[in-house]
């Protein structure tokens, strides 16, 4: 039996915590081989951010990692890194681990989402925040859960849905100085009578519009932290922002109050309905036993 393909993200934290939750309850070499990927990674990222120095060149630590006549190693390639100055970069490509009685191919992939859409796999892992900024629809009533992601997901325009999250969450969270809302608490309702500018990420309007709804947007300016900034500064500047803050020490440090988290920013399983079968089924009853974001 083939194994079922899963698409998956290449590096970072969606990785990490994908491989966290097949390394859980599995057998120790396969345990061990997961914990290799994500030391790998972790070292790679280091190397590519200059923080750590490498002890041979790319290609030579490309093929000690990977050995495509092994099908239990795990297989890596090179990303080429778009920003200017920057190396490319290891990042996961493959490997195959068994869940139950199901052996699962883990495929990495640059937009594990974008992969579901078109029909090249029926199941995979993407941030929620990518689903919030391709498909759900606009409303004047705020988004507030990922229980309710897939009643605004248009079926004429994708047949991928939201099955279930991971658990590794951070959150969008409302910043605002002290001048701006005085006493008032930093939520959803001050942002719908407030007038002026809103800081955030450029890759994520339409998220934002989501998760706030249209109508408290009413007299709102977005702006960008853009410029090579730290973010919890440019919100600063602005007064009121939305940003992704894990303990908010960061966004104190800047005089920052910290206020309503709007909506989590989690690794979520997803799954084109249209292209799950018997197999697809018996991993998704593997993972979550009962889904409980599922239609």
């Amino acid at each position: 039996m083939s194994p079922v393909r899963v698409a998956v993200p290449r590096k970072g934290r969606p990785l990490e915590a994908v491989l966290e939750r097949f390394a859980r309850g599995a057998p120790p070499e396969v345990a061990d081989r997961i914990d290799d990927v994500i030391s790998t990674l972790r070292y790679e990222k280091a190397v590519t951010k200059g923080s750590s120095d490498a002890d041979s060149p790319v290609y030579e630590r490309l093929a000690q990692y990977s050995d495509a006549a092994d099908p239990h190693r795990p297989e890596f390639t090179l990303l080429r890194d778009a920003r200017d100055g920057m190396p490319r970069r290891v990042v996961f490509d493959a490997l195959t681990v068994p869940l139950d009685d199901t052996a699962v191919q883990l495929v990495g992939r640059e937009e594990p989402f974008r992969a579901l859409r078109k029909h090249e796999f029926a199941l995979g892992f993407d941030s929620a925040d990518l689903v919030l900024e391709e498909v759900v629809e606009l409303r004047g009533d705020p988004l507030r859960s990922l229980t309710e992601v897939n009643e605004r997901i248009d079926p004429r325009d994708t047949d991928v849905r939201l099955v279930d999250g991971l658990g590794d969450t951070v959150h969008h969270t409302l910043l605002a100085t002290p001048d701006v809302v005085d006493s008032a608490p930093i939520d959803r309702s001050f942002v719908a009578g407030y007038e002026g500018p809103l800081c955030i990420s450029p890759r994520y309007e339409r998220l934002v519009e989501a998760v706030l709804g249209t109508d408290a947007l009413d007299g709102v300016e977005f702006v960008y932290t853009e410029g090579g900034r730290e973010e919890e500064a440019v919100i600063a500047d602005a007064g009121l922002g939305v940003y992704l803050t894990v303990t908010g020490s960061t966004a104190r440090d800047h005089g920052l109050h910290v206020g309503e988290e709007l909506f989590p920013s989690e690794t979520v399983m997803l799954a084109n309905e249209r292209e799950v079968d018997e197999d697809a089924d018996a991993v998704l009853e593997a993972l979550f036993a009962a889904p409980a974001l599922a239609d």
